[in-house]
This record gives C-alpha cells, structure tokens and sequence, in this order.
C-alpha cells in the first residue's frame, strides 16, 4: 500500500468519522511541530528575484516515498524563492495531511487528482479524461477552500506488470491482451496482488468486469506490496503482479507494465493542493510551482522513488539532488 488513501465514497457518519480521524491525527502526528528547512539554495530558472522572500510556508506530505520526496521539493523551491519553510512532511495517511492543507496548518502539498476527486470530494466514478479529472477536483474544491494547480504528467496509479522471459512468452502489450490469455489459456494468468486491490471496486474486481475477465480464484495469490515485485520479478508463482506505475522498483526488477487500454484505472495525477487563504497572500506560489510541476512525469518518479526505495538514499536530498540537476535551484552563494 503506497499510503495514500483510495476509498470511495464518504458520507454521513462516516464522514463525521474522517473529521474525527483529521484531528486526531492533527494533534498527534506531527503537525503541531516541524522542522525548519535549513538548506542553502537560491533560485536557478525558477525563483528569480525571490518573488517569496518574507513569506511563511509549510509544506507537508503523506507518509509514502513518492508523496515525501514531491514534498520536499515543493519546499525547496520555496526556500530557493526566498520563502522562510517548515518541513511537516511524512504525515501518516491522506486526511491527516489534506485537513493540515485545508485549515491552514500547512500552506501547500502534492495531492493526487483521483484521490481528491473519490476520497476527499466523495465522488464514486473518475473521470477518465486526466484533464478533465483535475478541472472537475480543482472546481469542486473550491469551496473547501482548496487550490489546485496545474497538474503534472506523473500519474501514480494501479497497473499489471510482468517480467521479460514473461513477456517474450506470452507476448501480451494489453489488458485486453491478457483478457484473451484467459479465455485461451486460462492456467496462464496468474496474479500476485495485494489484499486491498483483491477487493477493491477500482481494483480486481473492476477491473475484471471492464475487461471481461474471469480470473478463477486459485489463480490469485495475495501477499504484502513489496513482495508482489519480488514474485513478479521470478515470475514463478505469477505471471503478472499489481504495480503502481511510478515505483521505482519497476525499473530497478526489468518488469513491463501493461497497458490499460480501456482506461479503466483512475487517473491519479500529481498536483500542488494549496490553501487559499495562502496563495492569496502569495499568489506568487503558482508560477515558481509551475515549471517544477511541468517536469515531474512517470519516469521522473520512478527514478526518484528508485533512490530511496532501492538505493536508500534520503529523500531530502534525493529531491534536492533532482532539483540541482534540472537548474530549478542552485547551491547557496555565489
């Protein structure tokens, strides 16, 4: 589970619930305390003429690799634009960190499109569209005083993937291509998948009925997330693994990701989700953000969440390291 909440849709007690959960995780996960970015940088092709000197920002994350790292980069081109930062990164689960957002306890974060739409806004059905999808989340939220900008192409969502002797084998490119795998040989498409996507209507189940699958209950096995790749990898007990498309593990095990050619996954794209309260004060934020979000996309992420996930690299620097390299930020002085 990459940590960001997918659920569908919240109402009534459940909803009073999450506002329950919000604060409680509010008052004891780190929100009430942070630590104040200290890097030296200035800005490179972003933050020129320091566009936020005097502004007081915080910037905060969900708990998974992915959403820590946009984090972190969020709040070094703050710092770079000449913003005082606090880090309130690694906030555990997605409510805790959308509710800092909303009341302002933070000023901005990296949310996904899909989530915003089903988790936080309560809708059941995505929008398959991924434009369309973030201008439906960033209009509807505008009433929780929530802005979305621009989003990137980097789109972390579910997906089948399978290793290359696999793929030479059974020279399958689709999820309509494995959908006739089963029909013809049904013994051939084994799954190896977490508990949740097992169950999950934007899951197996779903993704199944869009696709005509049949897959017969022997043929699923289910096991944590990280030894879903490790399976997949040795191909032996499965023959496709569920993935997350932007994991760095994906590249780093010579897996191939099938293509969901009926658009049946949700198109989670990562955006800046900024309070409105904030980007009022400092409208500035959205173009020192705009160039930075451009750049992000699936490769970008998988290479990023490799270096933590695979290399154990911290993902402070991880997302300096990416900064420096592009020319968004520089090292101090000078």
């Amino acid at each position: 589970m990459r940590g960001r909440a997918r659920g569908r849709r919240r109402g009534g007690p459940a909803a009073a619930g999450a506002v329950l959960l919000a604060a409680a995780l509010l008052g004891g996960c780190g929100l009430v305390s942070g630590s104040p970015m200290s890097d030296d940088v200035r800005p490179g092709t972003v933050g020129r003429g320091l566009p936020l000197k005097g502004a007081d920002l915080t910037v905060t994350s969900k708990e998974f690799t992915e959403n820590i790292v946009l984090g972190q980069i969020m709040g070094l081109v703050f710092k770079a634009a000449g913003a005082t930062v606090i880090d309130k990164t690694n906030i555990q689960g997605t409510i805790g960190a959308r509710e800092a957002v909303r009341t302002g306890t933070a000023d901005g974060m990296y949310e996904y499109t899909g989530t915003g739409w089903i988790t936080h806004l309560g809708h059941v059905e995505p929008i398959p569209d991924p434009r369309r999808q973030w201008a439906a989340v960033r209009d509807a939220d505008r009433r929780n005083g929530i802005v979305w900008l621009p989003q990137s192409r980097l789109n972390n969502t579910y997906a089948l993937a399978l290793n290359a002797a696999n793929e030479r084998k059974y020279r399958v490119r689709t999820l309509s291509d494995v959908a006739a795998l089963l029909k013809k040989d049904p013994g051939a498409v084994t799954l190896c998948v977490e508990n949740e996507f097992a169950t999950r209507n934007d899951g197996l189940p779903g993704m199944a009925r869009a696709y005509g699958m049949s897959v017969p209950s022997g043929n699923v096995r289910r096991m944590t997330g990280g030894v879903v790749y490790t399976e997949t990898a040795k191909g032996a007990s499965c023959t496709f693994g569920e993935v997350f498309t932007t994991d760095g593990r994906i590249k780093a095990m010579g897996l191939t990701v099938l293509a969901d050619d009926r658009h049946f996954f949700p198109n989670y794209n990562a955006a800046p989700e900024i309070n409105a309260r904030s980007i009022a004060r400092h409208p500035q934020i959205a173009e020192v953000l705009a160039p930075v979000t451009a750049a992000l996309d699936n490769a970008v992420a998988q290479k990023l969440n490799a270096e933590v996930d695979v290399k154990g690299q911290d993902p402070h620097q991880v997302a300096k390291e990416w900064l420096l390299r592009e020319g968004f930020i520089k090292e101090g002085g000078g």
